[in-house]
């Protein structure tokens, strides 16, 4: 529906897609080893990690169980006191306020065999990260969800580095009116901060959940899948609730390396459209994903793959 001249490209705003590589080993690593049971939203599950999946550890006897809710890990954790269990605590801000509150209540309850692996990620040091390296669009289409939580203060600040960009819901609706309002503003040649989802986001933000999170969490240094370590951009457990940490408790150490031959980073920044990928629709499909891109429901692959190819092959 739109015209040859506006295109719009892919980002890092989808949470499992920017999940490293060596988290989905670790995971599986502790499971297999520890004999603990992991809990994980569904879409994590068919990620392939760098030598293997959550899928395929559940084929060689992982315990992998999906989950809705953190607050299901903490039921699970009550349920079966004689268990270990670990929640896999990926996502953006959207999602981080949940771990932190599941955080709070494992404290409360003094619950002894339910740890967290945390891998939140934290969306203005990517938005930051895309500016210094002269991410050339014209405006950012900003996550309506994560900016219920975070407010417009990231963007405005944005704004003063003459960097624009919208607030957008999710229906296309939304998507065509925050695309329609960046037309006509970059007509005007200015620079804008606009938020377009009013009913959902508003200036502050979620002061609740943002005191939750900096009640439970610190900041760190994050990997990002195809992007690399970006300053403060992920989150650890705070010193009093360390001993919820799966990383310490499990005395484990992500690798850092990228999936080889995946090229999930070059379309989560923007460089590449998912069918210039040589393994797209060929090696790399929905059924057997070679890269996390194909395989989340936000995922510009399995997008692009859906609606290019899927419904016709």
């Amino acid at each position: 529906m739109l015209p040859d001249s506006v295109r719009v490209i892919s980002g890092p705003g989808c949470p499992v897609c920017v999940t490293p590589a060596g988290y989905i080993d670790a995971a599986a690593e502790i499971a297999l080893k520890n004999d603990a049971q992991l809990l994980t939203f569904g879409d994590l599950v068919k990620v392939p990690g760098i030598r293997t999946s959550l899928e395929k550890a559940r084929a060689e006897g992982a315990e992998v169980r999906t989950v809705i809710s953190p607050l299901e890990a903490l039921k699970a954790a009550r349920e079966n006191p004689e268990r270990k269990h670990v929640f896999l605590a990926v996502g953006f801000e959207t999602t981080a306020p949940a771990t932190a509150l599941a955080v709070r209540h494992a404290d409360e309850e003094k619950l002894a065999n339910l740890t967290f692996l945390p891998a939140h990620k934290l969306v203005p040091p990517a938005l930051e990260h895309l500016v210094r390296n002269n991410c050339k669009v014209d405006a950012f289409i900003y996550p309506g969800h994560v900016s219920a939580i975070t407010g417009m203060a990231p963007y405005r600040k944005l704004a003063e580095q003459d960097v624009s960009g919208v607030v957008a819901g999710f229906e296309a609706e939304d998507l065509i009116r925050a695309i329609f309002a960046i037309i006509q503003a970059c007509d005007r040649g200015e620079t804008f901060c606009l938020n377009l989802y009013p009913k959902v986001v508003s200036e502050e933000g979620n002061l609740i959940a943002q005191k939750l999170m900096k009640d439970v969490f610190e900041e760190e240094d994050a990997a990002w899948r195809g992007i690399g370590s970006l300053p403060a951009s992920g989150l650890r457990l705070r010193p009093p609730y360390e001993r919820f940490d799966a990383w310490k408790a499990y005395d484990i150490v992500m690798d850092a390396r990228e999936q080889e031959g995946c090229l999930c980073g070059l379309v989560l920044t923007g460089r590449m459209e998912p069918q210039d990928c040589p393994l797209f629709g060929k090696i790399c499909r929905p059924e057997n994903p070679s890269g996390a891109c194909m395989v989340s429901s936000e995922g510009s692959c399995a997008a692009a793959y859906r609606y290019s190819m899927g419904e016709t092959t």
